[in-house]
């Protein structure tokens, strides 16, 4: 791998994950981009133990839209050009508390789809640019068929899922290639004490079989691989049965 790995959304598990597997495969420089980036010395550290000559953090807040181009050219500045970039960050938000607070459905959204489709052109526009490079977007089943049980995050990656499959086709020739995520449920601090679903993984599994998936250069990977064929089912169950199913 020629280039930096940029990791936005630098304390994700899944991101760290999938970032520990490109370091193995050749990634040299790494830069983690989050809130609060002075304290990162964890993930760093991992990073490095993992066999990356340099770990660089930066700040960045992706609800700021108005910073994203600003934080891609200070990496693009400090380090050279992107080879990759996993856009890891996140949040689950609270669907009660969405039901009726509408400030809250609103940073939900803003963050889960509104903040990534801002970035997500940013990078599509460097990455044009350069002519080369890769972009590793996390969606979620939850948005395949939104359900009643977390209408409001599955709405946010209903859209997000949307935007990349579309994105992926307009960068089609352009050098840069964009594989979207698709996890069902993930055991790891997003979704701590909660019931954990059927065919559940982790954000091990997840970055395993993404990593396999950007090998291969494809576009899309389900994680487990189940879960294709399950949802091309539940996607016609009748919606009386649907709106009853639990997250």
């Amino acid at each position: 791998m020629n280039g930096t790995l940029l990791v936005l959304g630098g304390r994700s598990e899944i991101g760290l994950a999938l970032a520990e597997r490109l370091v193995a495969e050749g990634a040299t420089t790494v830069v983690l981009a989050a809130r609060r980036s002075d304290e990162l010395d964890a993930e760093r550290e991992r990073l490095a133990e993992a066999g990356a000559a340099t770990v660089d953090t930066v700040e960045f807040d992706a609800d700021d839209l108005s910073c994203h181009r600003e934080v891609l050219d200070e990496v693009v500045a400090r380090h050279g050009q992107l080879d990759t970039v996993l856009v890891a960050f996140g949040i689950l938000g609270d669907q009660q508390r969405a039901e009726t607070e509408a400030a809250h459905a609103v940073a939900v959204v803003h963050t889960d789809y509104v903040a990534q489709v801002s970035v997500l052109t940013h990078l599509t526009n460097l990455l044009r640019a350069q002519g080369t490079g890769r972009l590793v977007v996390f969606s979620s089943v939850a948005g395949v068929r939104v359900r009643r049980a977390n209408y409001v995050y599955g709405s946010a990656k209903a859209g997000l899922d949307g935007f990349a499959s579309g994105l992926a086709d307009a960068l089609a020739g352009s050098g840069v290639r964009l594989l979207l995520v698709r996890p069902g449920f993930v055991i790891g601090r997003m979704t701590e004490g909660m019931e954990p679903a059927p065919f559940s993984s982790t954000p091990e599994q997840v970055a395993d079989a993404a990593i396999t998936a950007l090998r291969r250069g494809r576009g899309e990977v389900w994680v487990p691989r189940v879960l294709r064929p399950v949802f091309a089912v539940l996607r016609l169950l009748p919606r009386p049965l649907w709106r009853r199913l639990p997250r």
